[in-house]
């Protein structure tokens, strides 16, 4: 356990600003057959709910107020959040991938590590990054994406989950609720 920090702490560079990689997202045409094969490999169980106008609060997609929605599957490997996406309508960065590279790892997503929301998204601007898509989830969970592909091969999200924030309850869950959840 000791060893951890220091290696950390060794390997990080004094320009990082990136905080802790908390999501990695799959997106897709098909959630059912892309949770069955994350079951399979081990992952889940996965909560399913729909992402739309609804329930999202000011949508933005380059740079423009806009209207989306997707189906968003959430599940956890160890402190690890997986996340799968399948766009249902409008224009949105993951139709935009799907067009152009087909199913698979569509970005990661960093922390704020107690930053304050705007902090975050001014050192990305200030790295070069522009936010290219953003909402506010349950009005209180705020996320955005920034066009990082040319640099990283992916794109990258932050989000801030408040302290106090628990998950909704799922429109289902896969393959069973697990006996824990409420």
């Amino acid at each position: 356990m000791g060893y951890l920090p220091a290696v950390i702490s060794a390997n990080t560079l004094s320009n990082s600003f990136l905080g802790d990689n908390i999501q990695i997202c799959v997106v897709t045409r098909d959630f059912r057959r892309t949770m069955e094969g994350l079951v399979r490999a081990g992952i889940g169980p996965w909560r399913v709910y729909t992402f739309g106008p609804e329930n999202v609060q000011e949508l933005t997609f380059r740079g423009k107020p806009a209207s989306y929605s997707m189906k968003l599957c959430l599940a956890f490997s160890g402190s690890m959040m997986w996340e799968i996406v399948q766009p249902l309508t409008g224009p949105n960065l993951y139709e935009e991938f799907l067009e152009k590279h087909g199913e698979g790892i569509h970005h990661v997503a960093f922390g704020c590590n107690d930053a304050p929301w705007q902090e975050r998204i001014a050192a990305f601007r200030e790295h070069g990054y522009e936010m290219v898509q953003s909402g506010i989830w349950e009005g209180r969970v705020p996320y955005a994406y920034f066009d990082t592909e040319e640099d990283t091969g992916t794109m990258f999200e932050i989000f801030d989950i408040p302290a106090d924030f628990a998950l909704p309850e799922p429109e289902e869950w896969y393959p069973a609720s697990p006996p824990d959840a409420s």
